[in-house]
């Protein structure tokens, strides 16, 4: 059932995936969350959809361990809709695992316990916890739904969840450090803000080894997850001011290739970005970004 994880090179990564990829902090993770005490990363199984990406859904990080198939997300947008996506990670999840067994013979087929969390770290306030619904979705409301999915929504900016930070070192020094680039970025330029915060964080030891081992990779990430965070919020602050469904796409359409140029992207992997952004074929996606391109 399981497949080994893997990066799909055309798209960039966050360092949230960078820093929970690894089976050692996805464990401290999960123990801190459910107050466990596994010490074995081998018991814990990464797996993923296939290339990672399902119907323009990116899987950030999914794993079996004691018969629990966990899929968590890190989301810079608060985003109501989780409960639907994560159905349709879980079906398919659940579809390759079934994939050797019958479901219409008179077995009962077993299946991992599914749990979902999303690790939100906007600018937008929103509460410690709390737990999005799948039935909060339906044109009308019941109350008895018949297909319910529940996803524990938790804020990790700095300050917020402190028991769960405690527990984990390594979220609460991702939790530094992001708030770190953010802070200086109010002064200064996005790539000396980086630069400083990582030199600091480095020196003063939080995230220490992984900033210094990938700090090429993180630096670039860093700079262009904020470029798209600040792109995302100017773009929703324009969509609540004029409510132009039209304008809106296409301003998060130009936002989406101003960023990418200046990361220094090339057209085909601009082209690529838009395409998963807006689920559209690879022809459109181009003549999209060529309007924009020069």
């Amino acid at each position: 059932m399981v497949e080994e994880l893997h990066v799909v090179r055309n798209q960039k990564d966050t360092v949230f995936r960078m820093l929970f990829r690894e089976k050692k902090e996805l464990l401290e993770l999960y123990n801190a969350l459910n107050g466990s005490a596994y010490n074995s990363p081998d018991g814990l199984t990464i797996c993923t959809l296939d290339n990672a990406i399902y119907m323009n859904f990116k899987n950030d990080i999914s794993f079996l361990l004691d018969s629990e198939l966990n899929l968590y997300e890190h989301q810079a947008t608060y985003n109501p809709n989780m409960p639907l996506r994560d159905l349709v990670y879980i079906a398919k999840q659940l579809e390759k695992y079934a994939r050797d067994e019958t479901i219409y013979s008179s077995t009962l087929v077993k299946i991992p316990v599914p749990r979902f969390v999303v690790f939100y770290n906007g600018t937008g306030e929103q509460p410690e916890r709390q737990i999005l619904c799948l039935s909060d979705a339906f044109e009308k409301e019941t109350a008895e739904p018949e297909l319910e999915l529940k996803v524990l929504m938790l804020n990790i900016n700095l300050g917020h969840n402190k028991d769960l930070m405690e527990k984990c070192r390594t979220l609460k020094e991702y939790s530094q450090y992001v708030d770190r680039v953010r802070k200086y970025a109010k002064s200064m330029r996005i790539e000396e803000a980086v630069e400083r915060a990582v030199t600091e964080c480095i020196r003063e030891g939080i995230l220490a080894d992984f900033l210094s081992a990938q700090r090429a990779e993180v630096i670039a990430v860093s700079i262009f997850e904020y470029n798209e965070e600040e792109e995302m919020r100017k773009i929703r602050a324009s969509e609540y001011k004029n409510g132009m469904e039209e304008g809106i796409a296409l301003g998060i359409e130009q936002g989406i290739i101003e960023i990418c140029k200046e990361m220094n992207l090339t057209f085909e992997q601009t082209a690529e970005k838009l395409k998963l952004r807006f689920n559209i074929s690879e022809q459109e996606a181009q003549e999209r970004v060529r309007h924009y391109w020069d």
